[in-house]
């Protein structure tokens, strides 16, 4: 999975929302004026699903706000992929005991939702509706029933096919949409709850992916990010039977699409075919999310990781061998049941072999209904700490040298932020935020106004670990 982070979608720029279907999909409910408060755990995916609740609920009439106390129905959209996010959605549910009156609809969504279920209710007895990603779709049918009279609801079903993009989607990015192409996972990691949370792989049909891709560009958006738990592994149900490859090149191909995002990749069915691509579509970013988890295959055997250290490695080398030059970050796990020192020390030395340009670094935490339970967690936090802080530090040499190379260099930037600093009453340079293809932070000066969603050419002027900072060149 791709990382974690927590954000309010209503504190997101853009307020657009894309109808999937025509004027008879937009009717108005009669729960027409309820406001709702959404708050989101978790990754992309759990961003964009985010954006699918909203679509679905602002086209039947509800209003979303961004003040919590002035919402009659609030959301936790909740990422269980580690402990700690989990533990952060019932520390934010457990502030609603110390106000038993408060008059509002509360209700979990996402993959705490479909991992505890109806146990919600007896750990958070005021929360009334429990839903996993695969039921947003009903989530008006959900509230009609508790505004009926109804206690608690449940929406837990995971075998269904509703479960891409809802008739309205919310897209809270005027510039950048997200879309999903794969729902679910059927890798079994030791360590991951995605298969119990997501339910096994369903790809959407090619067709279905390049007609709301063609939408989206109509609609002025430019840049498409492609997601899916383990992205790469899509297959088309459809007759034409498109590759992964061929989809990124045919989205790539849409009219107005300037450019192509995908997270995230599983290094088993990643192959030649998808660094061609890159290699000869411009419009594919040149960025692959790469996922390791450890550098010894002693322990990715552990993890159920269906690949080794040195099969890995042929991928690394793989994508370092095109024509372009593609950046590529990963994800980490320090303190899996069973690690050792040698293995900390292969995992440093994977760093120095990979030269990633960010890495996720995170501490194994166990997790419910995963086969790593009953490895048991015998390494004490203290030592995890200490791992972790090894891989960070390493990793972050890394970087610095990486970057510093870049310095002096022109690159083409998405802008998608205003700086908080603004540009000087003296008249100088304005500041702005926004990324380049291979998805770095690039900050940069200009003295231009309205440049926010323009593509620009930025020369890098100074580097630090996680960003670059340059100057808008013309």
């Amino acid at each position: 999975m791709p990382p974690s982070f927590d954000v309010r979608v209503d504190d997101l720029t853009g307020t657009r929302a894309e109808p999937r279907g025509g004027a008879e999909n937009q009717s108005v409910s009669p729960g027409s004026g309820t406001t709702f408060y959404i708050e989101t755990f978790g990754c992309q995916m759990n961003a964009h699903d985010s954006e699918k609740v909203a679509g679905v609920l602002l086209g039947r009439g509800y209003q979303q706000v961004a003040d919590i106390e002035a919402a009659k129905v609030v959301f936790y959209n909740t990422c269980s992929i580690r402990e700690k996010a989990a533990q952060k959605v019932f520390s934010r549910l457990g502030e609603f005991r110390k106000h038993p009156d408060h008059g509002k609809v509360i209700g979990v969504l996402g993959c705490v939702a479909q991992q505890e279920g109806e146990e919600i209710f007896e750990r958070a007895p005021w929360v009334s509706l429990v839903c996993g990603s695969a039921s947003y779709s009903k989530l008006p049918t959900l509230l009609a029933e508790l505004e009926a009279g109804n206690r608690r609801v449940t929406g837990l079903d995971t075998d269904t096919d509703e479960t891409f993009e809802t008739e309205i989607t919310r897209r809270d990015n005027p510039f950048r949409a997200y879309l999903t192409i794969i729902e679910g996972c059927d890798k079994s990691c030791a360590y991951c709850v995605v298969p119990y949370t997501r339910g096994p792989e369903r790809s959407r049909s090619s067709a279905s992916v390049l007609e709301e891709v063609r939408k989206l560009a109509d609609a002025g958006y430019s840049e498409i990010q492609l997601l899916g738990q383990t992205v790469n592994s899509y297959r088309d149900p459809a007759a034409r039977g498109m590759t992964f490859a061929e989809l990124l090149v045919a989205v790539a191909a849409v009219r107005g699409i300037r450019r192509v995002r995908f997270t995230t990749s599983h290094p088993r069915d990643f192959g030649r075919d998808i660094v061609e691509a890159i290699d000869s579509v411009p419009a594919l970013c040149d960025h692959v999310h790469l996922p390791v988890q450890s550098g010894s295959t002693r322990v990715l055997r552990a993890m159920q990781r269906t690949y080794t250290r040195d099969e890995y490695l042929e991928k690394i080398a793989l994508i370092r061998s095109a024509r372009r030059s593609i950046s590529v970050t990963s994800d980490i796990i320090v303190g899996f049941p069973g690690e050792t020192e040698e293995d900390v020390a292969e995992t440093l030395s994977l760093l120095e072999a990979a030269q990633y340009d960010g890495v996720f670094a995170f501490q194994y935490s166990p997790r419910p209904n995963t086969a790593s339970l009953q490895m048991g967690d015998t390494i004490p936090a203290e030592e995890k700490g200490r791992r972790l802080a090894l891989v960070q530090d390493r990793q972050r040499e890394i970087q610095i040298a990486r970057n510093n190379e870049l310095v002096g260099q022109t690159f083409e930037v998405l802008v998608d932020g205003a700086s908080r600093r603004p540009a000087s009453p003296a008249g100088g340079p304005g500041q702005w935020a926004g990324r380049t293809s291979s998805n770095r932070i690039l900050n940069l000066s200009s003295p231009h106004a309205g440049l926010l969603g323009q593509y620009i050419q930025v020369r890098v002027t100074r580097a630090s670990p996680n960003s670059l900072i340059g100057e808008h060149v013309n």
